[in-house]
């Protein structure tokens, strides 16, 4: 055990118009302060900050990441915890895309910027957020050890089965196309956690994860190590989500170019903010969906619909690809806050020894925990994700061997 409780990570998560954050001892997991900026590069741009049991907040014009860096720590001193004085050994960050390149919790230096940055054609809308993060706080903190923790790295070591799309070998090979797979994070901390919740050896058991947010996605794990997940090259493939269309035909694509004579920026656009829940029905908040379905929205329904289907459709190519599971764990926003959602999704599949039990599922608990009947012979668990957690973690030990 550490002898100071100064032993902190500050984790940032930037994202294209925002930035979240955390301060946080990485062995308790205890939570020091958190935030988030938001609405970057615009006028009425802000930061809500909670730190001491207390909520600060201030609305004002951010021009950029390097602005809205130095507002939180700003924020910081104001609320009593000067970041330059709050003993903070590392600074965590979560970087989407690490393609072939990054596939472990990794030190940051110029070379490190630079890869990061040229990944971006991977994930045109997330790695240069992740960069802008990255290079304001290491102006803002120059003798810091900054740590890159990577959304892919969890499947980096995919079977090659799993990983290889049947397109021309040589044409892959030269862009970098395989699937990649994300919210590694999410997915790795969550099977470990299903392991300690059930008393068992990881090495154990084969487990099925639905990290279900506004992004959304399924992972196959055995003993411990992914066998397949749902997303792929880029975060838009699998599961049904918020505004992403999940898997669909490719010729669709081409199709809207040639009838609906929609530019390839167009189509991107259309796919990643203009599908999935909000495209089918004009919402992408879940509670919203439930709502409408409650007012005998007919195309509400049909997304809700659509939706359970695509987590069933994984769920039973999952089963086979294990050749069975001892776990069924949901996670995140929609996972963690829908019990409607869970029991639908594991409908009239007790021949697979899959049940839920009404009472714990809809129990009002934020704690993790087992929904299905004692003695079923799958367990079905809710698991609160903290991908904080795990990045502080990955970022302390890196930082303590560098």
């Amino acid at each position: 055990m550490r002898e100071t409780a100064d032993d902190l990570v500050l984790v940032i998560n930037s994202g294209s118009s925002s930035i979240k954050y955390q301060l946080l001892d990485p062995e308790s997991g205890a939570v020091t302060a958190s935030g988030m900026v938001e609405r970057i590069g615009e006028e009425n741009g802000g930061i809500e900050h909670r730190a001491d049991g207390k909520t600060t907040e201030h609305r004002a014009a951010i021009a950029d990441h390097t602005a809205g860096l130095r507002l939180v720590f700003d924020t910081f001193a104001e609320t009593g915890h000067d970041l330059a004085d709050a003993g903070v050994r590392a600074v965590g960050h979560r970087v989407v895309h690490g393609g072939e390149v990054f596939y472990r919790p990794t030190l940051i230096d110029d070379d490190v910027v630079a890869a990061i940055a040229d990944l971006s054609s991977l994930a045109p809308l997330h790695n240069p957020a992740n960069v802008a993060g990255i290079e304001s706080a290491r102006e803002l903190l120059p003798d810091v050890p900054q740590v890159a923790v990577f959304d892919t790295a969890f499947f980096h070591g995919l079977p090659d089965a799993a990983k290889t799309y049947a397109i021309d070998a040589k044409v892959a090979a030269a862009h970098g196309i395989r699937k990649y797979g994300f919210h590694g994070t999410s997915h790795e901390y969550v099977s470990g956690q299903v392991a300690e919740l059930l008393g068992r050896d990881p090495a154990d058991l084969n487990q099925i994860i639905f990290h279900l947010g506004n992004g959304a996605s399924a992972s196959a794990i055995r003993g411990g190590q992914p066998i397949d997940t749902t997303m792929g090259l880029t975060p838009l493939e699998g599961l049904v989500m918020g505004t992403r269309s999940g898997d669909l035909d490719p010729g669709i694509i081409a199709h809207l170019m040639r009838s609906a004579h929609l530019s390839i920026d167009q189509v991107d656009t259309l796919l990643n903010r203009d599908s999935g829940i909000k495209g089918l029905s004009g919402v992408n908040d879940f509670r919203e969906l439930q709502r409408l379905i409650e007012t005998g929205d007919a195309a509400a329904e049909l997304a809700y619909n659509v939706y359970i289907h695509r987590l069933r459709r994984y769920l039973g190519a999952y089963l086979i690809d294990l050749g069975g599971v001892d776990a069924i764990t949901f996670t995140a926003g929609v996972g963690e806050n829908s019990p409607q959602v869970r029991a639908d999704a594991l409908a009239n599949l007790s021949p697979f020894g899959i049940e839920v039990d009404p009472t714990t599922n809809t129990a009002k608990d934020r704690t993790a925990r087992r929904i299905s009947p004692p003695d079923a012979e799958v367990a079905v668990l809710v698991v609160p994700t903290n991908e904080e957690l795990a990045i502080a973690r990955a970022a302390h030990q890196v930082a303590e061997t560098a």
